[in-house]
C-alpha cells in the first residue's frame, strides 16, 4: 500500500525554513527540526531527504516566497528611483521591526555562512543575486529614462552598487544596526545617483 503521509509538507516546510532562517544551518540540528516541526526523523528523511536536502528546499522556498516576489515589483514599478527608495524602506522595516526582526535575509545569511561551499547552496544565491540585480537595473533604466539619474551615473554599476547595500542591510540589521542608521546610509547612496534638483 503506499505510503500516507498525516502532515502537510508545505505548512513543515514554511516551519523549517523560520528554523534555519532564525538559527543558521550551522545552529541547526535534526533534533531541533523534529522538535519544532513535531515529526520524527524517519517522516523527514522519507519526504525531503538529510538535512542538507532539506535546507535547501527551505531556501529555495524563502527566495520563491519572500525574495522574488519583491523583485519583481520593483523591476515592474515604472516610479524609477521612488521604487528603490520605498524597495529599501521596505527591507529596513521588515528587517529592524515586526516578527522577524534581527533575522536578517535568509539569503544573505547564507552568503555570510560554511554552507555558501556547497555547489547547490552556491547555485540558489547566484540566482538570487541575479535576481536583485536584474531587478534594481530594471528599476535605475526606468529612472534614467526619466531623468532621475546624475549625469554619468550608469544604471548597471549603480545596479551593483545596491544590490551590495541590500545584502549589507540584511547583515547589519542581524547584528543590530538600527534602521534609522540604515536608512541614512540608502538616503546617501541613493543621493549619490540621483539628479540634483533646482532648490
Amino acid at each position: 500500500m503506499p505510503d500516507i503521509k498525516h502532515f502537510d509538507p508545505d505548512a513543515t516546510l514554511e516551519t523549517v525554513v523560520r528554523l534555519f532562517w532564525r538559527q543558521g544551518v550551522a545552529s541547526t540540528g535534526i533534533q531541533d527540526v523534529v522538535t519544532a516541526t513535531g515529526l520524527n526523523r524517519s517522516s523527514l528523511y522519507a519526504t525531503f531527504g538529510g538535512k542538507q536536502e532539506l535546507y535547501l528546499a527551505a531556501l529555495r522556498r524563502y527566495m520563491g516566497q519572500r525574495s522574488e516576489p519583491m523583485f519583481r515589483r520593483l523591476a515592474e514599478d515604472e516610479r524609477g528611483l521612488p521604487a528603490i527608495s520605498e524597495f529599501f524602506g521596505g527591507l529596513i522595516e521588515a528587517r529592524c521591526s515586526g516578527e522577524y526582526a534581527r533575522w536578517g535575509c535568509m539569503v544573505s545569511n547564507a552568503h555570510a555562512g560554511a554552507e555558501n561551499g556547497n555547489p547547490e547552496v552556491r547555485a540558489v544565491l547566484d540566482q538570487h543575486h541575479r535576481g536583485l540585480r536584474e531587478a534594481m537595473h530594471s528599476a535605475l533604466v526606468t529612472a534614467e529614462g526619466q531623468g532621475q539619474l546624475a549625469p554619468g551615473a550608469d544604471p548597471g554599476t549603480s545596479a551593483d552598487l545596491l544590490a551590495l547595500l541590500a545584502y549589507g542591510v540584511n547583515l547589519r540589521s542581524r547584528a543590530g544596526a538600527d534602521a534609522a542608521t540604515l536608512g541614512k546610509t540608502v538616503t546617501a547612496a541613493l543621493d549619490s545617483i540621483g539628479a540634483r534638483t533646482a532648490a
